[in-house]
Parts: C-alpha cells; sequence; structure tokens
C-alpha cells in the first residue's frame, strides 16, 4: 500500500523533471547563444586573416619588383663592385709601399729599425 509520502514523492518528481527540463532547455539556449557569438566572432577573424594575407601578398609583390626597389638593387651590386675594386686598390698599394719600405731599407740601413 501507497503512503502518504510515496504518493508525495511520485506526484513531486514529475514536478521535478518538469523543473528540470525548462532549467536544461535554458542552459542550450544559453549555449547556443554562445556558440552563435564564437562562429560570429571566429568568421570575423578568419575573414581579418585573409585580408591581412592578401595584403602582405600585395606588398610583397609589388615591393620587390617596384622601380624603387630594381633601383636600390641596382645601386647595391654598384657598391659593392666598387667596394670590391677599392679592396683591390688598397691591397695593390699595400703591397707597393711594403715593396718601397723594404727599397729604403736597402738603401739606408738606419731605417731598419735594429741598432748597428
Amino acid at each position: 500500500m501507497l503512503t502518504k509520502e510515496d504518493i508525495k514523492r511520485v506526484v513531486k518528481k514529475p514536478v521535478d523533471l518538469e523543473e528540470k527540463v525548462k532549467e536544461l532547455n535554458n542552459s542550450l539556449s544559453i549555449a547556443l547563444d554562445i556558440n552563435d557569438n564564437y562562429q560570429r566572432d571566429n568568421k570575423k577573424l578568419k575573414d581579418q586573416v585573409n585580408v591581412a594575407e592578401g595584403e602582405t601578398s600585395i606588398v610583397k609583390a609589388i615591393g620587390m619588383n617596384s622601380p624603387e626597389m630594381k633601383k636600390a638593387k641596382a645601386e647595391i651590386e654598384k657598391l659593392k663592385a666598387d667596394l670590391a675594386r677599392e679592396k683591390e686598390d688598397r691591397q695593390y698599394d699595400n703591397l707597393v709601399h711594403k715593396q718601397e719600405l723594404e727599397d729604403l731599407k736597402k738603401w739606408n740601413p738606419k731605417l731598419d729599425g735594429s741598432p748597428k
């Protein structure tokens, strides 16, 4: 036989279940809203990434092939060649001066630096 408490429990359970269903529906609604927000934000970020990548590739393409860049590269190559020539000239001058110094030491032993 069912007692009053058993009846209260049986009657109370559907009410508890209904409240639980409402609570879960509310939680699901909140979760879906949050998910929608994240998806919108994610799409915005992906679009921003695509735009930035596009701009970067344009800048790289234009920057490397622009007349200014070509002129700068040509000038760099010219300066490198000039530097190499100057190094060769300095090397040659050093050898000539070294030979001249040795010749002077032959003609004037006092320039040798050793006491005699």
